[in-house]
């Protein structure tokens, strides 16, 4: 057993997609911390993870940008911070690398299944055309960014497809209970964006990804108005394709 903190990627919705390298490391551990904010962990799954990995307890946002706890236990115990997906998706886990540099604290990472790798090709679309991430955030108050519309738009003029990660926070503290982005919701942040910079989205052909990597994963394929009366599912993501290939066309076909 290594001292230090583990990065470990639990993968994107069920435990049994983590690497034996990142479920044996998550048991030896001294220390289980569950990321909680950057995404979320089916129900189910938070059910099963201490019979599998042993016990555990949740950081939030506060926690993980203010690590000092994380890294006291690190400097002489080891110390598993346990992530939805891939470890380094977030930048928020590369100043933890660097952090624990400066501190010279050992810093160990195995990487999961992100939501980015199943997601670009699942659908049908080939991954080497997608541009930018995009993020659709919560409106707070009057205010709503459009510059996630904004990178669409520019990967959409490169003929490149785009992935639009969707809010888990309404609040933007991320922390307690974090309350993922319904269809319904994302669309009407995406009309929103589209009348502040006078675009018309409504006969684009978006792709709703619901809960991927799950036994309840779904892939719905509709305009702005189909994809906002979809219901059911509990973690979404939207593709925005670009121009389609000929593959590309008939492998989307079958949403």
């Amino acid at each position: 057993m290594e001292n230090g903190l583990w990065l470990i990627g639990l993968g994107p919705g069920n435990l049994d997609w983590m690497t034996v390298a990142a479920r044996d490391a998550a048991r030896t551990s001294d220390h289980r911390f569950l990321e909680g904010y950057t995404a979320l962990l089916p129900s189910v799954e938070l059910e099963r993870m201490e019979s599998l990995l042993g016990p555990w307890s949740r950081r939030m946002r506060s926690a993980v940008e203010d690590p000092a706890e994380i890294l006291a236990l690190a400097a002489h115990s080891k110390v598993a911070l346990l992530i939805v997906g891939d470890p380094l998706q977030a930048t928020t886990h590369v100043d933890l690398q660097l952090r624990c540099e400066e501190q010279g604290i050992a810093c160990h990472v195995l990487h999961g299944v992100s939501i980015t790798t199943i997601v670009t090709g699942a659908a049908g679309l080939q991954s080497y055309r997608f541009g930018r991430q995009s993020t659709f955030a919560y409106p707070y108050g009057d205010y709503l960014p459009t510059s996630p519309l904004e990178i669409i738009l520019a990967n959409r003029e490169r003929d490149l497809h785009t992935l639009a990660l969707l809010d888990l926070d309404p609040t933007g503290m991320g922390e307690g209970e974090q309350r993922p982005m319904t269809p319904a919701v994302t669309i009407d942040v995406l009309r929103r964006m589209a009348a502040e910079l006078e675009v018309n989205v409504e006969d684009w052909n978006l792709l709703l990804c619901s809960d991927m990597g799950t036994a309840d994963a779904r892939i719905i394929s509709g305009t702005a108005s189909d994809i906002a009366q979809v219901e059911g599912g509990r973690i979404h993501c939207l593709l925005i394709p670009a121009k389609l290939h000929d593959v590309e066309r008939e492998a989307l076909e079958r949403w």
